[in-house]
Order: C-alpha cells, then sequence, then structure tokens
C-alpha cells in the first residue's frame, strides 16, 4: 500500500497523516479493510509497535472501528467526508484521430440508450436472453476454465473455434469458409475497425447505406474515411445508385438491414458483387441478425455468392447469445487474411482464450443450435404479440413496417413530421414508456416521424401492456391536437 510520509516528528505520527489524507482523500473509502499491521510494518519498513500505535490514534479519533475476528475497518467520524475532486482540464485534441473522436462521437449520447425512469421500454439492440443459457454457459466456462492452457491465445482465435465457426456458417448461412481465413475478433465493432485499417487510407471513400448502423458509421469516420450514403428500400441498398467513381469498401447489412430490416434482393446481391469485382473495391458485409427469419428459410449470405473474394465477412455471438460476450469473427479474403491477423494481434494479441474455447465446445455439443431454435420460438411469439396489438390498439395511428426478420419493427407515425416525432417521444416518457426515434440512423434529415421498437426483452405480457400505454399517448396527442 501507498503512504507517503511527511518527514515531520515521529514516525507514528507521519504514518497517521498519511493514513488520514487516504481516508479523507477517498483512496480508503468507508468499510474498506485496514492492512494488518504486521504486513503494513513490513511494506513500509517500520516496526510494528509504530503501526500499532497508528491504529490506536486513528481509533481515538473515530477514523478506525475494530470488529473482533476480523480486523480495523474505516469508519469516517462525524458527517461523511466528500472525496477531493478536480474538475477535468480540457485541452486540445493531441492528433487529428483525437480530432475525430471529439467530433464524431459523444459518448453521452449514444442513439438507443434506455430512456431514465420508464416503467416500459421497447428499446433495441438489446437481444433476448434465455434462462437456460445462463447455467449452459457456466458449465461451458468451467469445462473451458480447466483445460485452456494458461498461455497467450493465438491472435487469430482459437483453431478449435475457428473450424467451429465454419461448420456453422456453412449450416446455417451458406458460407464456405476454412479455418485458416477466420479471425476471431470482439464483435461486429472491431471487425469494422480492423477492415477500415486493412483496406483504407485516410480520406478514401467507403459506400454506407441510407440509412445505417451508427457505430459502422463513426468508426468509419473516426478512421478518417470519406463516407458516400446511398439510400436504402424494400430491397436493400440501391444498387443503380453506386456511384460512378469507385469507393474504396462499400459496407452492407443485406440479410436484415438495419434499422429498415429490409433484405437484400438475389439481383442487387449480384449486381453489388459485379460492381465490386469490376472496380477493384471491397465489400464489408454485417451479418446483422441474419440467423432470425419468421417468414421463409433463411437467405444465404452474400460472401456465400462471392466468387471473386470481395467480401470481408462480419458476424458476431453477442446478439445471438449475450452482449457481455464480445466475441465475434472475420472472414477474410484469402488475400488479406495475413493483414487483418497482424492488425488483431497489435490491437489485443488476442481475444480471450477460456471464452473462445467454452463457445467451441457450446457450438460442438449442439447447445448452441438449440439455443437458438429456442430463441427464434421465443422472439417469433413476442413479434407476434407486438403485431397484434399495435393492429388492434393503434390501428391507423401508425404504418408498421415488418421486417419478418430480428428483434425490431420499424413503426411510422401517420401525419407526424419528425419534431412532432421527437415531441411524442418526449410526451410518452413522461407517462413512463420508453421510445426511440429511428432519426438518428438517417444521414439525410428525416421528414416524417419514425420509431424502432425492440421486443427482444420484453415477455408477452409486457408488450401488452407497453402497446397499451403507447395507444394511450397516440390518443391522448391526437386530442390535444384538435383541441389546439
Amino acid at each position: 500500500m501507498y503512504l507517503p510520509l511527511d518527514g515531520r516528528g515521529p514516525l507514528h505520527g507521519q504514518l497517521v497523516r498519511s493514513l488520514k489524507d487516504a481516508v479523507l482523500g477517498g483512496r480508503l473509502p468507508a468499510g474498506v479493510r485496514f492492512p494488518p499491521t504486521r504486513l503494513l510494518a513490513q511494506q513500509l519498513g517500520l516496526s510494528r509497535n509504530t503501526v500499532l500505535a497508528a491504529y490506536e490514534q486513528l481509533r481515538a479519533e473515530g477514523f478506525m472501528q475494530a470488529r473482533v475476528g476480523s480486523g480495523s475497518f474505516v469508519a469516517l467520524p462525524g458527517s461523511p467526508v466528500q472525496m477531493r475532486t478536480e474538475p477535468p482540464q480540457r485541452i486540445v485534441a493531441q492528433s487529428a484521430y483525437s480530432r475525430r473522436l471529439r467530433r464524431y462521437h459523444d459518448h453521452a449520447n449514444i442513439p438507443g440508450r434506455r430512456a431514465p425512469g420508464t416503467l416500459h421500454s421497447f428499446q433495441y439492440g438489446v437481444p433476448f436472453t434465455n434462462p437456460l443459457l445462463t447455467s449452459a454457459w457456466a458449465r461451458a466456462l468451467s469445462h473451458a476454465a480447466a483445460y485452456t492452457p494458461p498461455n497467450y491465445p493465438t491472435a487469430q482465435g482459437l483453431p478449435v473455434l475457428r473450424a467451429a465457426v465454419c461448420e456453422y456458417l456453412s449450416l446455417r448461412r451458406g458460407v464456405q469458409a476454412a479455418p485458416e481465413d477466420v479471425i476471431i475478433v470482439a464483435g461486429t465493432q472491431q471487425a469494422i475497425s480492423l477492415t477500415a485499417r486493412v483496406v483504407l487510407d485516410e480520406g478514401e471513400e467507403v459506400v454506407i447505406e441510407d440509412p445505417q448502423y451508427f457505430a459502422v458509421r463513426e468508426a468509419l469516420q473516426i478512421h478518417g474515411a470519406k463516407l458516400v450514403p446511398v439510400a436504402v428500400d424494400g430491397d436493400g441498398l440501391r444498387t443503380e445508385l453506386l456511384p460512378e467513381r469507385p469507393p474504396r469498401l462499400i459496407c452492407v447489412t443485406p440479410s436484415h438491414q438495419f434499422p429498415t430490416g429490409a433484405l437484400m434482393s438475389l439481383p442487387r446481391r449480384r449486381a453489388l458483387l459485379d460492381y465490386a469485382n469490376r472496380h477493384d473495391c471491397w465489400i464489408f458485409e454485417d451479418d446483422y441478425d441474419g440467423e432470425f427469419r419468421y417468414d421463409a428459410q433463411p437467405h444465404a449470405a452474400l460472401c456465400g455468392l462471392d466468387d471473386s473474394r470481395r467480401v470481408i465477412y462480419a458476424g458476431t455471438f453477442s446478439k445471438v447469445l449475450f452482449p457481455s460476450l464480445r466475441l465475434g469473427y472475420i472472414v477474410a479474403p484469402p488475400g488479406l487474411r495475413d493483414d487483418f491477423v497482424s492488425a488483431k494481434w497489435v490491437d489485443d494479441f488476442g481475444s480471450p482464450g477460456i471464452e473462445q474455447t467454452a463457445l467451441a465446445h457450446f457450438l460442438a455439443d449442439g447447445g448452441f443450435e438449440r439455443h437458438l431454435r429456442r430463441t427464434a420460438k421465443t422472439l417469433k411469439q413476442r413479434r407476434d404479440a407486438l403485431l397484434g396489438a399495435l393492429r388492434r390498439l393503434a390501428g391507423d395511428g401508425v404504418q408498421i413496417d415488418d421486417s419478418h426478420a430480428g428483434m425490431h419493427l420499424v413503426v411510422w407515425l401517420r401525419g407526424r413530421n419528425a419534431a412532432e416525432g421527437e415531441a411524442f417521444i418526449d410526451y410518452a416518457q413522461g407517462r413512463g414508456l420508453g421510445l426511440y426515434s429511428i432519426a438518428p440512423y438517417y444521414v439525410h434529415p428525416l421528414e416524417r416521424a419514425g420509431l424502432l421498437f425492440g421486443y427482444g426483452a420484453l415477455s408477452v405480457a409486457e408488450i401488452e401492456e407497453a402497446a397499451k400505454l403507447f395507444a394511450s399517448c397516440l390518443q391522448e396527442m391526437a386530442f390535444e391536437d384538435a383541441a389546439v
């Protein structure tokens, strides 16, 4: 323990002053145990009697409380003393990267965060968590902890997990990948960050969907890319609007476009691949929510159609299992594989080995497939409940864009412009209902009011109650409009 002595007076007095400073400064908060006297004496090079004398004075002044059989603990005398804190000093950004961080990212205002004080919330991006998964994952982790070597894992990812990912992708997503082309990463966000560093120089152009996932957009902007937004409709990215001057990279979510939920049609997939091949540019495929479709068999990933190896394919286990897992994967074109492995090594030396081993075992023993089947069934029930409740309770007040996939719906407020939509969100929050605008995901400002309704984290009963409150807010706002 670091306790500087000021050199003034007896040693026990110096120690008393140093310990008081640690308590009053917050380094030793109330309730924390003081070090044993023998140990502290050894650490500071003092006699034990000196430490005992200091502790006795602290007890007498009310800074220390002794508990029989447990030791001595911090007890602040009188009224609690506030920790001394200094306001952060704002200094000029020290690099071009820092300047872009400040320009493009506001960590205090991230879209989609749960509104404070809400009783019901249609928060999106929060996946369904199966209670059975908790115990199954605990068993997998326990097994992995006993059998994972304690040394650094390979930067590319454990071979057993990379092989399991290939089997999963072949079965579920129609992607034929070799384990040597797979890199295990910390989710899609690290995947796009590594992709930017591997294939882009600052100032190069990147096509993004409009609308698109804000975190991907910010990662590219912070890297220094110049973004070229291309509109999305019901068939996905409008490939006929791709620029004449080819970009270096094209970022798409073809299996379940975020946030619209559109599925890219087969003709547009082929047109996109042809464009990338002709113009020698790369495609970053974020296979967002590709596992969950409710109207038909899952569509093959874009990467599965790519004969020219222009697609950098990224997927994550964070949404289908739980976000805190922070494990995903890249399937890299063979010519870029070594660059991606090196970039991953520079970033963090490799993803956690125990979690990789546990996930590989979970995939191999069928636990993951069972989880997907249970989750898809539950999500379909919740989706159907939300659709039914909105159609029954909100009626003509809304237009629903049903994506037939994922864990959210897009709902438009009929007759409301964007400003009125924001006012409605504020009004609903005052009634205890969390609603979330689609506007932050558009490059070009929206004219109409749109909402994202997440249903993954709500039970059927909670969905019904929240939908009733939503309909009530719609009626109350309509009444106020009529009164005006």
